[in-house]
């Protein structure tokens, strides 16, 4: 049940593997695949609802804060997708190598996406709060979808990096077996370990770090203004906050692997309990908390969804209630 080296929910060696798919019967490998569907399919309909109301006013589009959440929204949805079809595959059958490499790239720079793209949605929030004279000019839509382009590379190049180095390192042999798609697996060399290792560090050391220094900067000029512009600006350090929360939590699936190391050494004959369990609680629910705690209390996102997905139904309430008729006392009988 791994999806990619950052979010690897199952063992690191093919011995590992091989002995926890003995452990897991019919019916627990049915539970757990049923499981896992349904909270991916909960969280890809949660998530649809906000796609949706994003494409259907054209309010959002022409601001870069909401293109960049929505962004973020739709790369965990495909990345909550692939999660489900790899599931889905350790159980049924091994993919070819080429197959398998299409899906970990995907899988791996969606995965990186969202730590970045955070980063991405603190800057545009201290510029809005820190500069607001130059909003306008610095955060555009255009720059917004290019900002999302310049993400997506800076995210495929380490993943793409992996495939040259199993070119330089094994025989082309490779590309016509089918194998365990697991990204352990399949990037197994000490260059990937390393490569993996030095990109991750880098990666979270500038998004922890653009967080954190945008929050402060936000929280020393609240300090001098007051009224109105108080509490804007509390609002844009709350928002911030949020993102660190949101970071943290992608920080979960890339210390799976730590996890998994230190629970199985402890019960071994838990061994894929424990490995259902942190793929859950590190890779699936956080991408249900990341987009429920930004978008939901966004009031004009709020206020949309609620327009769209359950207006007829208040309406229809408000309507029985201007209907019916006022119950009038009666007079007391003396």
């Amino acid at each position: 049940m791994n999806c990619c080296s950052s979010c690897s929910s199952y063992s690191s060696s093919e011995d590992n593997m091989n002995s926890s798919r003995r452990f897991d019967s019919y019916s627990e490998a049915f539970t757990k695949n049923f499981i896992t569907f349904v909270l991916v399919f909960t969280i890809i309909c949660i998530n649809g609802a906000f796609v949706y109301t994003y494409f259907k006013s054209k309010d959002f589009q022409r601001d870069p804060r909401y293109v960049l959440y929505i962004h973020l929204v739709i790369n965990d949805m495909i990345m909550l997708t692939l999660s489900l079809g790899l599931v889905i595959a350790t159980y049924t059958g091994n993919p070819g190598f080429i197959p398998c490499w299409i899906m970990l790239v995907v899988l791996i720079t969606t995965n990186r996406n969202s730590p970045l793209n955070l980063a991405g949605m603190a800057l545009e929030r201290y510029i809005a709060v820190c500069l607001p004279l130059h909003h306008v000019q610095i955060c555009t839509v255009q720059r917004a979808h290019l900002l999302i382009a310049l993400i997506w590379l800076v995210s495929f190049i380490p993943a793409f990096t992996d495939i040259i180095i199993i070119l330089i390192t094994q025989t082309l042999s490779v590309f016509s077996k089918t194998v365990f798609c697991n990204a352990s697996l399949v990037f197994n060399t000490p260059y990937h370990e390393t490569l993996s290792l030095v990109v991750e560090v880098l990666m979270f050391s500038f998004v922890f770090l653009t967080v954190v220094l945008t929050y402060l900067n936000v929280l020393l000029a609240a300090r001098g203004v007051s009224g109105v512009g108080r509490a804007s600006m509390r609002n844009t350090r709350n928002t911030i906050l949020l993102h660190g929360v949101q970071l943290v939590l992608c920080l979960l699936s890339f210390i799976a692997p730590f996890i998994n190391l230190f629970l199985v050494t402890n019960w071994p004959h838990k061994r894929t309990d424990i490995f259902f369990s942190t793929f859950v609680f590190t890779n699936i629910l956080p991408r249900l908390l990341s987009p429920l705690i930004y978008g939901l209390r966004d009031k004009k996102f709020r206020g949309n969804i609620r327009k769209h997905f359950c207006f007829k139904g208040c309406r229809t309430v408000e309507e029985r209630m201007k209907v019916r008729p006022r119950r009038t006392s009666k007079p007391a009988i003396h």
